[in-house]
């Protein structure tokens, strides 16, 4: 039987050929499934953005929630237009060094459709792009509650420049660094989640911390609901991410999906079993998304390199350390109040030193991979994974806090609102909307002095002649009490 060739790259056409004289879709006769498969795995990571958007929004404050939701969207179109001009040059340059792509891609300059293995490069970019996306609206979390939007607009902008862009070619490049040590990284456990959560921990240090007036609704989620869909939706996305990360169609990207199903699973029990302890038999439903997300992250670069019951071991320990953490902040004095540094990069952290100890070859060489981790006697590979983890660790966090710095002290260019807008919200002075909830409408009744006027009970206002269900008058201050208690 004769041996299938699959499409080859030509350097003499670095695009893929001219569709005007020549048949271009010929080299993918045979092999149609597998950029079908990566476009659909696209469809599906691009699930993740607005659940990221509505998990933000859920977990802050009512009156700075839009100020997340609109980033989510905004955050998309920037991220877009950098991986057009010239991020995916620097991640994904055929040539380059050890260290960073070139420009040869400038511009999305012959890419088109020339292969990545099995797919056209047109598809491979798209795919990769909604991952860069993804990772920077993870980062932009450290800002919640007191970073303006415009200059987070910009940091997002040059963070995927020289942050990412960088990462991602040291892990996944065939030039890169960390590929030829080799890291096992199956699928951003460094470039997604170690640099997003190191980097959101320096933006919250580099922001310094939120005021706190005392009210109690600070550092709660406002809505729970909106935290349990934006986890749905980031799960469901998260089938593409993993499961897509073979690049074609394989045995091997069924079992990435599966393991990506029970790692989050077992996530959800490890995070319930520590605060079912820690708090003497209640439950979290944002405990247990927390707990959903922690396991996401602990298989994302080992979901292709171990097998399904390892896969649930990794999913339970991350989520384990990662809840046991619930002081990190105090510990460590950073005002990083959406926990994006505890769940993205402790949790990557931990994920990816458990990929060098379970990694086999049992389950890699299903397409021909080669991947033995110390499970396989090859020890050597926990070392390099900690290496992986230092090295991204320290770039990240450095290259984040420079940024930041040089943005914070450029006339003109303020990273952090008022401490009026912080206290009132970021919504009112952001936006035309109205805030999210019935909270608005309430406010809307608030005198400019911080006095509050209620609303009318009864067809009666408080203050002129107000009454409660028995004709007794009732004061402004019961009038509050019970519009608050009903919101």
């Amino acid at each position: 039987m004769d041996e299938v060739v699959g499409p080859t790259f030509n350097e003499s056409i670095p695009g893929g050929g001219d569709a005007l004289s020549t048949d271009v879709q010929a080299q993918y006769v045979g092999f149609e499934i597998h950029y079908l498969f990566i476009i659909i795995a696209a469809f599906l990571v691009w699930m993740i953005i607005p659940g990221v958007g509505l998990l933000y929004g859920g977990l802050t404050r009512r009156k700075s929630s839009l100020a997340l939701i609109f980033q989510t969207l905004m955050l998309l179109g920037v991220t877009t237009f950098q991986w057009m001009f010239w991020g995916y040059s620097l991640a994904y340059s055929r040539t380059g060094g050890p260290f960073i792509g070139n420009m040869d891609h400038i511009g999305l300059r012959n890419v088109w459709l020339a292969p990545q293995g099995d797919i056209p490069d047109i598809a491979f970019c798209l795919y990769q792009l909604l991952f860069c996306a993804v990772t920077v609206q993870i980062l932009i979390g450290g800002s919640f509650e007191r970073g303006r939007i415009l200059p987070s607009l910009l940091f997002a902008f040059f963070w995927a420049t020289i942050v990412y862009c960088p990462v991602a070619y040291w892990t996944w490049n065939g030039n890169g660094w960390l590929y030829n040590l080799p890291d096992l990284d199956y699928a951003g456990g460094g470039p997604v989640h170690i640099a997003s959560g190191v980097s959101a921990l320096a933006y919250a240090l580099i922001l310094g911390k939120r005021r706190h007036t005392g009210d109690e609704s600070h550092g709660k989620s406002h809505n729970t609901t909106m935290v349990f869909l934006g986890t749905v939706l980031i799960w469901f996305g998260w089938f593409g991410f993993n499961g897509g990360s073979t690049l074609s169609l394989t045995v091997r990207s069924i079992v990435a999906a599966f393991n990506t199903q029970i790692a989050a699973a077992f996530g959800i029990m490890g995070w319930s079993l520590v605060f079912f302890i820690r708090t003497r038999g209640k439950f979290s439903v944002v405990g247990a998304c927390e707990g959903a997300i922690a396991g996401l992250v602990g298989i994302t670069p080992a979901a292709g390199y171990v097998s399904p019951w390892l896969a649930g071991v990794i999913g339970l320990l991350t989520a384990i350390v990662c809840a046991s953490l619930e002081d990190l902040n105090k510990w460590i004095r950073i005002d990083e109040g959406l926990d994006v540094f505890k769940l993205h990069g402790v949790g990557g952290m931990v994920g990816c030193f458990l990929t060098g100890i379970f990694a086999t070859n049992t389950v890699s060489m299903v397409d021909g991979t080669e991947a033995p981790g110390g499970i396989d006697g090859n020890g050597l590979q926990i070392g390099y994974q900690v290496a992986s983890i230092c090295a991204i660790t320290a770039y990240s966090f450095t290259v984040s806090c420079l940024l930041l710095l040089i943005m914070k002290y450029i006339p003109g260019l303020h990273l952090r609102v008022s401490e009026e807008v912080e206290i009132n919200g970021l919504d009112g002075d952001h936006f035309f909307e109205e805030q999210i909830g019935e909270w608005a409408e309430f406010e809307r009744h608030v005198k400019s002095n911080g006095t509050p006027t209620a609303p009318s009970v009864n067809g009666m206002r408080a203050g002129v002649g107000s009454a409660s269900e028995d004709g007794t008058a009732i004061s402004d201050s019961a009038v509050v009490t019970k519009e608050l208690r009903e919101l």
